[in-house]
Parts: structure tokens; sequence; C-alpha cells
């Protein structure tokens, strides 16, 4: 068993001031230039390139299949996110993209918040198993402030998932840091991989040095049902970190703890689809993607119901006046009463007030009122359409229903219930505009969707 190697990134890391040396500004940051990596995935074994852009304030992660026609663009969100067995995928209608979280890694540990990352394949190229083929040739570009804050999620309360032994528990932290603490425990097969320990604080530690060059490992028995099922044939044991009964097969470690620093690398990759920085502590044992996501999740509602909480009701942002002045909507089908906050042309909160009153319950149904479900959408696509209006090229515009995708009914809206409607900007242009928008009632999820407009002018209303 070897010891740490020096500078496998090859990359000089006493840079002061650069965010994966430990450095963290609370503004957001892109590439000064684009890169590109390329190489084959790791499940997939299909080579792609994929060439990393800068991208503007309050952008985002995104990626982009280029190779379907037509492109389609996923969101680096969870939400986004799909169950794949040891790698996190995202997907977005027809596309997806596999094994995204060595570059998520990458991205985070060195607090890029905008990137467009145009890939022709279906997979994220593996390199040597670590996130240095990500970290390397952004160093080299170098990366930029942008003159916006970063968007902070925090852990408000303790949050514990367990499932089949594995834990991941998340706590407040009052430093804007996230601290991560990773037990890797293989139980029976310690006499292989022993058990050990590792911690690492993003926005203190020292990311390209002690985490980016750690590599994804295996034991020789998964190794080989992998190769069983197809996947992972493209590889050796040289080119990956695959472990067998004396140690790893015509390898050796960077780290003697190499598996448990690759187990915070991936964390730190899983955790960053939340969509920004996360203030808080992590305690893991023996979990993985899956619980990664789940925690996402649980940070992001806890935020939500946090914001509810402390977001002053009596003060709206725009009252009931200010909306009839911007929608042309009327009764019966106003559906949005007031909006608490609008954060810019990015997102905004609103409420909509659900009365036995409404119209819609006197059919819908007799006896066990619930609202329509195409109600609570349209609910959200006016709260869009607020939003939109803040845009100063869509002044004078109203914008018209285009197309509904991953709509979902989650939860029934009944009388008496105040539903809280929560809008994001997914892309706008002065022609068509994309949001993505959710309904929350007492702090559960009520209804989702992606909500596509026409920006017409407001004199050629059509509806």
């Amino acid at each position: 068993m070897a010891g740490q190697v020096t500078d496998p990134g090859g990359v000089d890391h006493a840079s002061g001031g650069v965010p994966g040396g430990g450095y963290r500004s609370v503004r957001q940051h892109t590439l000064k230039a684009s890169v590109s990596v390329t190489g084959a995935g790791l499940m997939l074994g299909q080579s792609a390139t994929v060439v990393i852009e800068p991208a503007p304030p309050g952008h985002g992660i995104i990626i982009e299949r280029i190779d379907l026609d037509p492109p389609v663009r996923i969101p680096a969100l969870v939400e986004h996110a799909v169950d794949r067995a040891r790698r996190t995928t995202l997907q977005n209608g027809s596309g997806v993209v596999e094994t995204v979280e060595h570059c998520l890694s990458a991205l985070s540990g060195l607090g890029i918040d905008n990137a467009l990352l145009r890939i022709d394949g279906p997979e994220l190229p593996l390199g040597d198993g670590s996130a240095c083929p990500y970290t390397r040739p952004i160093m080299e570009v170098g990366i930029v402030e942008q003159d916006a804050d970063r968007r902070l999620f925090k852990v408000h309360e303790p949050i514990v998932i367990e499932e089949d032994g594995a834990v991941l528990a998340a706590f407040p932290c009052d430093q804007r840091q996230m601290q991560l603490l990773y037990e890797l425990d293989y139980g029976s097969n310690a006499d292989r991989i022993g058990r050990q320990a590792f911690g690492f604080t993003l926005g203190r530690d020292d990311y390209l040095n002690e985490v980016a060059s750690a590599r994804t490992f295996s034991l020789h028995e998964e190794a080989q049902a992998l190769w069983d099922q197809g996947m992972c044939r493209h590889l050796s044991p040289s080119e990956v970190l695959v472990i067998g009964e004396d140690g790893p097969i015509d390898n050796a470690y960077r780290f003697l703890d190499e598996p448990s620093r690759h187990k915070v690398l991936d964390m730190i990759g899983d955790l960053y689809l939340i969509g920004g920085e996360i203030q808080g502590r992590f305690v893991a044992s023996r979990s993985g993607h899956a619980l990664n996501r789940t925690m996402c999740r649980r940070i992001i509602e806890q935020n939500r119901t946090q914001a509810e909480v402390e977001e002053p009701v009596e003060r709206p942002v725009m009252d009931i006046r200010t909306i009839q002045r911007i929608m042309p909507h009327r009764y019966p089908m106003l559906l949005v009463d007031r909006v608490l906050t609008l954060d810019g042309e990015r997102r905004a909160v609103g409420v909509k007030n659900v009365s036995i009153n409404e119209p819609f319950f006197e059919g819908h149904y007799p006896g066990s009122p619930i609202m329509p479900g195409v109600l609570i959408v349209e609910a959200m696509a006016q709260l869009g359409g607020l939003l939109l209006s803040q845009k100063l090229e869509h002044t004078g515009k109203i914008a018209v229903l285009l197309s509904l995708d991953r709509v979902k009914l989650r939860h029934p809206v009944t009388p008496g219930d105040q539903m809280m409607l929560e809008v994001e900007t997914i892309r706008a242009s002065s022609r068509t505009a994309s949001i993505r928008g959710q309904a929350t009632v007492g702090g559960v999820l009520a209804a989702e969707a992606n909500i596509r407009f026409m920006m017409i002018d407001s004199d050629q209303e059509s509806h």
C-alpha cells in the first residue's frame, strides 16, 4: 500500500485567493474562458467531449446534450436526478447525462456557480476517476468573480437519513462553510479496505490538494459484476482503482485513505445539485449517491419552510391592486392574491388563499371539494407571468402559456388552505420564456411543473 503522491492534479496550490485553495467568496464565479475535456465515460465507455463555457450570473450549472436533435438542456439540479446504481445521472425529457458527480465536485470545489457544459455524448468523461480532469484545465484558464451573490442554503435543524445500515446526517453550522466527515466501513471486507474516516471543510481546506485527485474505486467482485452487466468493459485495473485481496490491482493508492476521500469528493458533487452553496455540518457512514440526493431535497424543503415562516406576509411586494395592473385576468380566473418575494427576474414567491367560495368547488367535487390540478398549475403560471414582467424587454407584454412539462400533482388543495407558490426562471428571451414552478400547502409539495410561455404584446392578447 503506497503513501501519498505529490500533486497528482498538476496545479500550483499555493494560491492564496484561488477558490480551490481555501478561499471562499460570497460572490458568484465563472470560468475566464472555455475549456474542454475528452474521454470515455465510466459506465457506458462511449467517448465524448464536454466543453465547459463561462456563463452569466444567475445562470447556474446547465448541461446541454448537443448530439441530440434538437439539443436538450438539463439543469444540474436534484429535481432532474434519476435513480442509477453507483453514479449520479441527470435527465430532462429525452436528454440524459450519466456520471456527473466528479465534474460537479470540481465546479463546487472551485466555487464555480455558473457554467454551460456542452457535451456530444451520454456520459461525462471519466479520465482517471477523480475530479482532476476538470480542475486542471479550469485552473489553467482561471476563474472570475461576478457581480452577484451566491445562493446560500442553510441547515437550520438537524436532518438524519438512514437506509439499509447507511446514515447521512446534517447539522447547523455557525460559519459559512460546508463541513464533511465520512466514515468508510466495508464490514467483512475490512481486511481489504480498512475502516477509515476523512474530514474536510469546503470553504476553508484545500480542495485541490486534499480531495480532487482521489479516484473512484471498487472491490474486485463489484467491478466483475459491472463487467458481467456489460459496463466498464473498456477499463482495466491499471486505469481505475480496483481493490483485490492484496490491495489495488496493477495500481497504487494516492492516499492511504483514498477511498474515504473519494466519498467526500462524491458528496461535494452530489450536494451541489441543491443549486447553490450549503452552510452546514455533514456526517456520513456507509452512505452513497442516493442518500446525498435525498439530503439535497430535505435541505431544500427545510429552507423553503423557513422562508415561509420568516416572510412577513402582511408586507407583500405586490398586493392585489398591483397584480391587477399587470395581469389581464379577473375573477374567477385571477389565482394569485399577493406576491411576497421578487428576486429580480430570477425568482418569485406568491400566495393563493383558497376559499370555499371559489366557484370551481361547486362541481369539483360536491361533498369533497378539491381544487382542480389544472388551476393549481394555472396559479403557478400566473405567478410566472408576474415574474417575467420584471424583465425590461418584456415591458408591455403578456406571458401566454405555450406548453407544460414534468407536471406532477402530489397533494390535494382544499378549502381553507393557503397555497404558497414559487417560480424560478429557467431561461427568458424577448419572445419566449420558461419557468419552473411549485405549489406547497403547509410545507407539503402539492404540485410542480415546468412551464413555457410565448411573450406577446398586450394588445395582441388572444385569450
